[in-house]
């Protein structure tokens, strides 16, 4: 008997979580060298055993409370389809410029074929071209593909294929865009980001870090280096053409620097239905970054103003906002050095429930303070503490490794769906 599918439905950011995308990270965060970190988007080199240790915390508890997909199994059973493993390495080899190495690939097993789609192809150095290339890899590992919120996001019932802002991380949106649009498990509608379309010189890139979903009829977007304002334009017009009801888009302008703010959920991310936890110096106090609130009527855009932020315009919509300081709120250079391990960036695995790294103590005692109990991930996973037994807590995971990618809970998670 097969099983039914699962239809896509996230209506918010904090409704039980019911299903979820996750990717166990392996050799590929692995596959780099302190010379190119930087261009893997990392901050320093992972200890790959320690990062898999902090990983399956967060994996143990997500397992225990929704229903879990992981990519390489869903890559490596659309693989099997000769006709789809076709078609998606064409478009690899073509954007990635690796035609060369097409019928290779096409001779590897579903298996082979999706590790060396997730940890890269070593070059064959057989043309002075290539000799002279001094690169490693034909195929660059997907380093950071465990922040699975990135590649895609769930909006309602749409599945948006985001248009990723940097080279090396292209094929994570090709490879969930063929997982989703050919797969018999998912039930949704697909946004594909790489179709949109603006100015020849202008960047139409969008990552799902930037969206925030505070209800069906309420959108937060972050603008900044990973997040144009165009590709926010495309996904309005994509998302409300067909409504009729008042919609509305706040978009939180962001710093291009440091890399810590590269999306906004390492500024603000939701605890429960009226609590937030944000950065305070951009979220709270005066700074040169735009708050704009965009008003849709009958999917047309009517209004666009600018507002003081976020906390005061969602309590203007009728959603008051508590909001907890990241890092505490004593000491500037703790929140500051807490926002930079993402200290801000909290998964709600139900309302009040949320995960988040351990490393942060600021945070977390600000959080104890607001009446969330502490507990860790591994009395969660070994039944030691009953999360349904307290009305908010904090689960924490150990965080020395992950953070080096750029990301938390938030990150590393992409909600396929949740209770309404």
């Amino acid at each position: 008997m097969n099983n039914p599918k699962t239809t896509l439905n996230v209506q918010s950011e904090t409704g039980k979580l019911e299903a979820v995308l996750l990717h166990y990270p392996g050799a590929e965060v692995e596959n780099m060298t302190p010379k190119n970190a930087q261009r893997a988007l990392y901050s320093d080199i992972l200890n790959l055993s320690i990062a898999q240790n902090e990983y399956q915390q967060l994996y143990g508890v997500l397992s225990k409370h929704a229903k879990v997909f992981e990519i390489r199994k869903l890559l490596t059973e659309f693989l099997k389809d000769t006709v789809q493993k076709e078609v998606l390495l064409r478009k690899i080899c073509n954007t990635e410029n690796v035609m060369h190495y097409f019928d290779y690939l096409m001779q590897l097993t579903e298996k082979e074929l999706t590790r060396v789609l997730i940890e890269g192809l070593p070059a064959k150095i057989d043309t002075l071209t290539e000799y002279l290339k001094d690169d490693f890899y034909a195929l660059l590992p997907l380093y950071n593909f465990y922040f699975t919120r990135d590649a895609c996001v769930t909006i309602g019932n749409n599945l948006l294929v985001c248009n990723m802002a940097n080279k090396v991380r292209v094929r994570e949106s090709s490879i969930v865009e063929a997982i989703f649009s050919n797969n018999n498990l998912f039930e949704t509608s697909i946004i594909n980001a790489n179709n949109f379309v603006s100015d020849v010189h202008s960047p139409i890139n969008i990552e799902g870090g930037d969206v925030l979903i505070v209800n069906k009829d309420i959108l937060l977007i972050g603008s900044g280096s990973r997040t144009s304002s165009w590709a926010i334009d495309n996904l309005i017009a994509n998302l409300c053409n067909t409504e009729t009801q008042r919609k509305h888009i706040i978009v939180q302008q962001l710093p291009h620097s440091p890399e810590s703010f590269i999306h906004l959920d390492m500024v603000f991310t939701l605890l429960d239905n009226n609590t937030a936890m944000v950065y305070k110096p951009l979220i709270l106090e005066n700074n040169p970054y735009k708050t704009v609130h965009i008003q849709i009527d009958n999917g047309k855009v009517s209004k666009i103003s600018t507002v003081a932020n976020i906390p005061t315009i969602l309590k203007k919509l009728g959603i008051g906002i508590e909001t907890i300081i990241c890092g505490g709120k004593a000491d500037e250079w703790d929140q500051e050095r807490e926002q930079w391990h993402s200290g801000a960036n909290f998964l709600s695995i139900a309302p009040g429930k949320v995960m988040s790294y351990a490393r942060n103590i600021h945070t977390l005692e600000e959080l104890n303070k607001n009446g969330y109990e502490i507990t860790s991930a591994w009395d969660v996973i070994n039944d030691k503490y009953d999360v349904n037994s307290s009305d908010k807590c904090v689960i924490t995971i150990d965080g020395s490794e992950l953070p080096r990618g750029g990301g938390g809970a938030r990150c590393m998670t992409m909600p396929l769906r949740r209770k309404d």
